[in-house]
């Protein structure tokens, strides 16, 4: 992540195909053979990446990733 530069969701997509964009600038990383789950807020202008949830597939069930 530090050395990434992204200006927008598609480019992340790019680098990381199984990544899933949601709204509100939210992406969804899966960890671990999809057993984890990363989801980031992004902040393209700013270069910057703040981490909302990091769990379990099973927990990430039970949360709703884009208002978080």
């Amino acid at each position: 992540m530090e050395k990434a530069h992204w200006e927008n969701p598609q480019q992340i997509k790019e680098q990381f195909g199984s990544a899933s964009i949601l709204k509100g600038g939210r992406v969804v990383f899966n960890i671990g053979g999809n057993k984890y789950r990363l989801v980031l807020a992004m902040d393209y202008r700013r270069q910057a990446c703040y981490v909302k949830f990091v769990g379990t597939h099973r927990q990430y069930d039970a949360i709703d990733a884009e208002i978080m």
